[in-house]
């Protein structure tokens, strides 16, 4: 086999077949009664729990680092000068009202065109979103005026296209310590939280820390590369405060297990790791890509929930256990019935 031939990663490796049925439409209720499938990395083995138990796995010896990202209303409708409804999808902040976004239909959309915002019924408000330009990727540069009050009053929670029911309340799609605005959408392992659950962590001696991602929809994309590692990945704006990142010096120095509660907080630490002895905070832009084989430096465990096929999340939590394992982990999923995706059940890969 060639050496070219040897570093292709085939997308193909990373499917599975998901029954519909299996997806789940409503958060579970309450939020720590979703099921945990613990997924051991040294013995290869499983085993069924409720995140409720996620205490009893976790001792002083272990970091949990939690994403505390706001999804902000960032889905936002508008008309064009003939009547044409146009409906937007604010991804991350640029500069003062000025924003990526993602817009249906935007073929026929020209850099200077200005579309007037509707609100409720479809009524039209004073409001207009002028097209700035189109960038590379095909999402578009707008500007809004006064975007932050304009999106908190019209805006609508964008959930992910797979859950076509409608969620009474828009809470269930953030975490119970979201802080921070910003996210077109939720850091989904942490909805499995409640206060009261991170209060049984922390009386069992678990640290308990804090950083920022916010989240773009480029997240759940399939990746539509044959080699994988020929996909392009996003970039998502992240921040970790200066006791966070003095608090993991402390941990890696002392040996203690850091558990990402999530993906995204995987991708920041992974982010920051090189120059963890660096004093002070840390902010920016990540576009890193984890896929196998990686090795992971600050991320010892990961709670996350069952991934897409053929997406960037797959291919990280694959890097972290195992291709092999993953997928069979996931099969035994199916089999015993868990639920999917954003709403769906927890992993815990340990």
């Amino acid at each position: 086999m060639s050496a070219g031939r040897e570093n292709k990663l085939p997308i193909s490796r990373f499917d599975y077949d998901l029954p519909g049925e299996l997806i789940a439409q409503q958060p579970a209720e309450p939020r720590d009664s979703a099921r945990m499938l613990v997924i051991h990395r040294s013995s290869g083995r499983f085993h069924d729990a409720i995140f409720s138990d996620l205490p009893e796995f976790l001792g002083s010896n272990d970091v949990l680092v939690m994403n505390d990202t706001r999804v902000i209303p960032a889905r936002l409708f508008a008309q064009n000068p003939t009547g044409g409804k146009i409906e937007f999808l604010f991804l991350r902040s640029i500069q003062t009202d000025q924003w990526l976004a993602l817009a249906r239909p935007g073929r026929k959309l020209r850099s200077g065109e200005q579309l007037c915002v509707v609100g409720p019924h479809g009524l039209p408000t004073v409001h207009s979103i002028e097209i700035c330009h189109r960038d590379e990727s095909g999402s578009f540069v707008v500007s809004l005026t006064n975007s932050s009050e304009v999106l908190e009053r019209y805006g609508q929670t964008p959930l992910p296209p797979y859950v076509r029911e409608t969620v009474s309340d828009p809470e269930r799609y953030q975490t119970v310590y979201s802080r921070v605005p910003g996210s077109a959408a939720a850091p989904t392992a942490g909805l499995h939280f409640t206060d009261r659950l991170i209060d049984r962590c922390i009386a069992r001696g678990v640290s308990v820390l804090r950083l920022t991602l916010h989240v773009g929809l480029d997240t759940f994309q399939p990746v539509k590369e044959d080699d994988a590692r020929n996909h392009q990945i996003h970039s998502e704006w992240y921040d970790v405060p200066d006791e966070t990142v003095r608090e993991l010096r402390n941990a890696r120095l002392a040996g203690k297990r850091i558990i990402a509660v999530g993906t995204t907080v995987a991708r920041t630490l992974e982010t920051i790791a090189a120059n963890l002895d660096r004093d002070g905070g840390r902010q920016g832009d990540t576009s890193i890509y984890i896929t196998p084989p990686y090795d992971f430096q600050l991320v010892d465990g990961m709670i996350t929930n069952f991934h897409l096929p053929r997406t960037t999340l797959l291919l990280m939590v694959s890097a972290l256990a195992g291709e092999d394992l993953i997928l069979r982990a996931y099969h035994h999923a199916i089999q015993e019935r868990y639920r999917f995706y954003s709403f769906g059940d927890a992993t815990f890969i340990v």
